[in-house]
């Protein structure tokens, strides 16, 4: 059997292994794979392992030994879904390893904006502190969670651990979920945004979540609120939220994710003032990508043996 991993670099740049896939196949490695040149690397591969690359129909076309098709992450919105099951190929994908990381970033943006450690370590380090007259300053206001309302959208794994910190640290915290229903502190979508101080992104993409931070749902938000946004880039309206930031709607945008990535740099985000960017890293650290990639080895060999788990259809 032939297995190629297109975009190894993303989980694996290096620190981890692939060999526990050399079990059941013989494994082809790119660290990354440019569009043009996806199908001369698949066309006869049994089974690939990618993470952001796309799988259309056209790539499909020429790929007539593909079975098993395996995300090495949890959104799937690269894959032509409906071309994969016409072309009766297992797509598996890897559910709930980074709720963890993305959590703990989540909070890493949020107290960015309360305690802004980084502006206050830039300053410390041009020398303000020494020339500085009383024993403290502040470059901006700092406020304390506690007392302050988070929205979380989106009330999958990522938002009940983000729930638990928020209450952790006496914020009261409002959900609008897909599912379940009825639970105590569910708002409408419109009551989410007027509500918070705090808005914090847990949705995946797709048609009905598409822009769902535009002008007309950040105006409904109070003065001075908050977005967090570690889901997908394409949840927000980059324009809007680059116009409320200027016009101080918004006190801050904080984002591990965009609509274009890498960064274009037409992105209206780049430079835009109290914005706060990290490249797509939340789900990075070590230990998540260990986890990520062994469940990706648990959902090829369960495929193998014909014990197939985290298919997406």
């Amino acid at each position: 059997m032939k297995l190629t991993i297109l975009d190894g670099n993303a989980v694996n740049p290096g620190d981890l292994s692939w060999d526990i896939f050399k079990k059941y196949a013989d494994v082809t490695v790119y660290g990354q794979t440019a569009p043009e040149s996806v199908i001369e690397r698949i066309a006869d591969s049994d089974a690939v392992l990618l993470n952001k690359i796309i799988i259309n129909k056209k790539v499909l076309s020429h790929c007539k030994n593909l079975k098993y098709i395996g995300v090495m992450a949890t959104g799937y919105n690269v894959i032509d879904v409906d071309a994969v099951k016409e072309a009766g190929i297992t797509v598996c994908n890897i559910p709930a390893y980074s709720t963890m990381a993305v959590a703990q970033h989540t909070f890493a943006f949020i107290q960015n904006f309360s305690n802004q450690v980084a502006l206050h370590n830039e300053s410390v380090h041009n020398g303000d502190w020494t020339k500085a007259e009383m024993f403290c300053f502040w470059k901006k206001p700092l406020f304390e969670l506690c007392g302050k309302t988070l929205g979380i959208l989106g009330y999958g794994n990522i938002g009940k651990q983000v729930e638990k910190i928020a209450l952790a640290y006496g914020m009261n915290v409002i959900v609008h979920p897909h599912t379940p229903k009825g639970l105590k502190n569910e708002v409408s979508l419109e009551g989410l945004f007027i509500k918070s101080d705090i808005l914090t992104l847990h949705v995946p993409l797709n048609k009905e979540t598409e822009h769902i931070v535009n002008s007309e749902n950040i105006a409904l938000m109070k003065d001075g609120a908050y977005i967090i946004n570690t889901a997908r880039g394409g949840l927000t309206d980059e324009n809007a939220v680059q116009e409320a930031l200027k016009s101080g709607k918004l006190a801050g945008y904080a984002a591990d994710v965009l609509t274009e990535e890498p960064m274009n740099p037409a992105c209206p985000l780049l430079n835009a003032q109290n914005c706060v960017l990290t490249p797509h890293l939340a789900w990075a650290p070590l230990e998540t990508r260990q986890r990520c990639l062994n469940i990706g080895f648990e959902n090829f060999e369960g495929w193998i043996k014909g014990k197939i788990q985290n298919s997406i259809y």
